[in-house]
């Protein structure tokens, strides 16, 4: 039997996967609602749009609030500063990919505005590669976090 401390980490690394799973999906929705809204050009279906926009920003939003949450349980009472610092890390570099997928859903209507337009195209080719890395950091992060968690149970 894990000693209720360990019980009480484990719980909170079970609830960040659990974020870090509705955080996916949430980009899942928000490229395809922005597929939906390319496809209505060219007079584009605007406020439908930004409703979308609104709702994923409240979803991040609320699951970041969570995850902060975590993080300060794991630095705090659990003295598990490595585990939070995985997670400012993450936090870090997800702002930094929502940030990336924003600018990309403009390049990209850029390019369908502006057929032929070389510069948007390479802003677009750009812009995919910094999301990559990104994609990939907060990859070797989570495997950071993985090892440091599973290493302590």
């Amino acid at each position: 039997m894990l000693p209720k401390a360990e019980d009480d980490v484990q719980a909170l690394v079970r609830r960040f996967y659990s974020l870090q799973s509705e955080r996916v999906e949430a980009y899942r929705l928000f490229e395809e609602g922005h597929r939906a809204y390319l496809r209505s050009g060219p007079s584009y279906d605007f406020v439908r749009y930004r409703q979308l926009v609104h709702e994923i920003t409240l979803a991040f939003n609320g699951i970041s609030q969570e995850i902060l949450q975590i993080k300060g349980q794991l630095e705090g009472p659990h003295g598990r500063a490595d585990l939070a610092q995985h997670l400012r890390r993450i936090q870090e570099k997800e702002k930094e990919k929502l940030e990336l997928t924003a600018e990309l859903q403009l390049a990209k209507q850029n390019v369908q505005d502006h057929p032929g337009v070389g510069a948007h195209e390479q802003e677009v080719r750009e812009l995919k590669q910094k999301l990559i890395q990104t994609i990939e950091a907060i990859s070797e992060i989570l495997q950071d976090f993985k090892y440091d968690s599973e290493e302590s149970s």
